[in-house]
């Protein structure tokens, strides 16, 4: 069948169609009943664009990166910390997935009306207390609450990951985290209302042969003025790179017509000679001096001070010229061409 149907043709389809002697599949070329459909929350908006969920993670790992060496050294013992996912989910789907009892550290997003929580699972913290305190890094397997000494111990260890968490965000934009204050129980955290979507990051503490888990949360309406700027950049980054490579060619082509248009100095070196002072001063016109280079012999081309080529000396039209006959490297030496 051709690429344009004919109106004869199309009647003629049109016709097979509604007797039912032609089937929409075979037109198609797939049968439309097996297609799957694709589910669609309208409930849950996407606040976050692939880009910028791909921009989180890499700050995260950056993040993850240096906190990481922070307790390498404070704890003196093996730690990794890497990123396991990155999502925007609901509010009250990270309070369910919270569990009880835990250490929920809230803190201040400076510049902004919302808050975030680092979540560190009570395991975590005992290893933690465990190895600043002289103990070893195995954490009780029985889940209880904190205590107020073990809080102090810790409160030190997540206002330095705030730091870390801060400087890692600067690529983004000048924001910082404050500590703010410890709940153990979820249901204590309102930082936003339920139906907010949050950006949810899940880390991989490891400590020593031991895993433990970290959360961070952070509520998307605190971070639209973040957001706004990073679409911005987005943008401007891709007009920002079509001119880049406008100008990288224009400058190409502009180094290439300066180099084209330099002049350098070529010399070729006939042969060297050892004469005295007093034979110098006593040349006269018409006077020889022997070289150390035969008639047939090569001697070297010097362009812009340097050694390039093996030449054999000649004339054209008249004119002194030499023949290029090879390239000469550093370690290349002209036979008898050094007193």
């Amino acid at each position: 069948m051709a690429d344009v149907l004919s109106q004869q043709e199309i009647d003629s389809l049109l016709n097979g169609m509604s007797r039912g002697m032609v089937q929409v599949e075979d037109v198609m070329g797939t049968d439309l009943s097996r297609r799957e459909a694709a589910s669609y929350d309208f409930r849950r908006p996407s606040r976050l664009s692939k880009n910028q969920i791909r921009t989180f993670q890499t700050v995260h790992e950056n993040f993850a990166e240096a906190f990481g060496y922070y307790l390498v050294s404070k704890l003196q013992t093996v730690v990794s910390i890497s990123v396991n996912s990155v999502d925007q989910l609901f509010y009250s789907e990270f309070i369910l997935s919270v569990s009880n009892p835990s250490c929920l550290y809230v803190f201040d997003i400076e510049g902004t009306d919302g808050s975030g929580i680092l979540e560190i699972s009570p395991q975590l913290a005992f290893a933690i207390v465990e190895r600043l305190l002289g103990g070893g890094t195995d954490a009780p397997k029985k889940s209880r609450a904190i205590t107020v000494i073990e809080q102090a111990v810790v409160r030190g260890i997540i206002e330095r990951s705030l730091v870390d968490l801060g400087n890692a965000w600067r690529s983004l934009g000048d924001v910082n985290f404050r500590l703010s204050r410890l709940e153990t129980e979820a249901d204590f955290v309102q930082i936003a209302p339920g139906s907010e979507i949050v950006l949810a990051v899940t880390l991989d503490v490891n400590i020593s042969a031991n895993s433990y888990m970290m959360n961070l949360c952070f509520p998307t309406f605190a971070l639209e003025e973040l957001l706004a700027q990073l679409n911005r950049r987005q943008l401007t980054a891709g007009v920002k790179s079509n001119r880049d490579k406008e100008k990288s060619k224009e400058s190409e082509d502009l180094v290439r017509k300066q180099i084209a248009s330099t002049l350098l100095p070529t010399v070729a070196e006939l042969g060297r000679s050892i004469i005295s002072v007093r034979d110098v001063l006593d040349l006269k016109v018409g006077d020889v001096i022997k070289l150390n280079t035969k008639i047939d012999q090569e001697i070297q081309l010097s362009i812009g001070g340097k050694r390039k080529f093996a030449v054999r000396p000649g004339s054209v039209n008249g004119k002194k010229a030499v023949r290029i006959t090879r390239n000469l490297g550093d370690d290349d030496i002209i036979e008898d061409n050094l007193p």
